[in-house]
């Protein structure tokens, strides 16, 4: 018995030393989505393309015609679409567009344009990339440099946290590429 007691004290008095603590490895939060299912649109606007099913389409709120949101509920997510006819403003138009990236400067880390060419369909514009804190992760026009101007720009619905909206960002750029691959004027 005086054995058994002697024991446990040596392990108590040896289990008393300091612990050593170890960080935990860094989390990341794991955001799924599911597959995206593409379907053509019928706006009876003078532009389609093909959208994700995920996306629900609802009129701007600014009740304009042909000005389209498509809402992504489970992302928190929006991507807002605009028309406008060329009348001789082309050059009006462009600027605009591409001064909309370019608010974003102050809280991006990155800002990447890449230029979109569809001499068949008639499509020719920008697709912008934007990383960092900045409200939107994504912006793009089009046009056919006669008659038709569209921009989408996509934004979420909390505070820009780069970090944390990468996933659903990445979802919306993804879809808006394909928006710009399948997109055609209507005459």
């Amino acid at each position: 018995m005086k054995r058994c007691v002697l024991i446990l004290m040596v392990l108590i008095l040896m289990s008393c030393g300091e612990e050593a603590t170890t960080p935990k490895p860094r989390a990341f939060l794991s955001l799924n989505y599911p597959e995206a299912n593409y379907e053509a649109t019928n706006f009876n606007c003078p532009y389609n393309f093909e959208m994700n099913t995920l996306a629900e389409v609802k009129a701007s709120r600014n009740n304009i015609p042909c000005w389209i949101d498509l809402e992504y509920n489970d992302l928190s997510g929006t991507i807002f679409i605009t028309y406008q006819e060329v009348d001789n403003n082309l050059d009006s138009l462009l600027a605009d567009a591409q001064k909309l990236p370019l608010q974003h400067t102050i809280k991006a880390d990155a800002i990447e344009g890449d230029v979109y060419t569809n001499e068949i369909q008639d499509v020719y514009g920008m697709f912008y990339e934007v990383s960092g804190d900045a409200a939107s992760q994504a912006q793009f026009y089009l046009t056919d440099s006669v008659n038709h101007f569209v921009t989408a720009s996509a934004y979420f619905r909390t505070k820009p946290n780069y970090d944390s909206i990468i996933p659903a960002a990445d979802y919306l750029k993804k879809d808006m590429k394909h928006m710009i691959e399948t997109f055609r004027w209507e005459n």
